[in-house]
């Protein structure tokens, strides 16, 4: 099982926001059969069978084990992930697109960012996996308080300078071999939990 899932497909994507599904993908990340879920969830096996079905079909859950019970072979599945996040590939000609119109002070264009890097390193492990490979990726994530928007906006202008100095001084663009990254720095307002 992976810590977390990137549904691409938007068949997937519709089958896993279903609230029964949902639910049952969030208690599958043990393993469990139509019986033992039943109870959890307050369905009949039956019905719970069906939506079990439409998630192994895309991909969302998969069969640990068959255990023998008298007349009946009882299938014991599991997520394929603890966590699943909807990539933008999904949503296909409504996704949103970063180029359309940047701007480094707007919100809505960090999001349109997120949206491309959910989906870019999406496809990335999507391809990792059915390779068995690693994909290299490396992120940084902290909180800093500013003072004011005065310090704020300083910090924002030294961070692109600094930034900037270190891509050019790694960035080859003849590089025999060399591979592309893709860098995005991002800073925001902190969203505090509900206690």
């Amino acid at each position: 099982m992976f810590e977390v899932g990137v549904i691409e497909d938007p068949a997937a994507a519709e089958a896993s926001l279903d609230p029964m599904r949902s639910r049952l993908l969030a208690e599958l990340v043990e393993p469990g059969s139509a019986t033992s879920l039943a109870h959890k969830v307050g369905l009949a096996r039956q019905k719970v069978n069906y939506h079990l079905r439409t998630l192994e079909r895309h991909g969302l859950v998969e069969l640990v084990e068959e255990r023998r019970k008298g007349n009946v072979t009882e299938r014991v599945m599991q997520a394929t992930a603890a966590s699943f996040v909807i990539s933008p590939t999904a949503l296909a000609s409504v996704q949103p697109d970063p180029a359309r119109s940047p701007d480094r002070l707007s919100a809505r264009w960090l999001l349109a960012l997120a949206a491309q890097l959910v989906r870019d390193v999406g496809t990335l492990l999507t391809g990792a996996a059915k390779a068995d490979k690693r994909v290299a990726t490396f992120a940084i994530d902290g909180e800093v308080r500013f003072a004011s928007a005065a310090d704020r906006a300083a910090f924002a202008e030294e961070l692109t300078d600094c930034v900037t100095r270190l891509v050019s001084k790694y960035h080859d663009e003849n590089a025999e071999g060399g591979r592309d990254h893709r860098l995005i720095v991002a800073v925001h307002p902190a969203v505090k939990k509900a206690s």
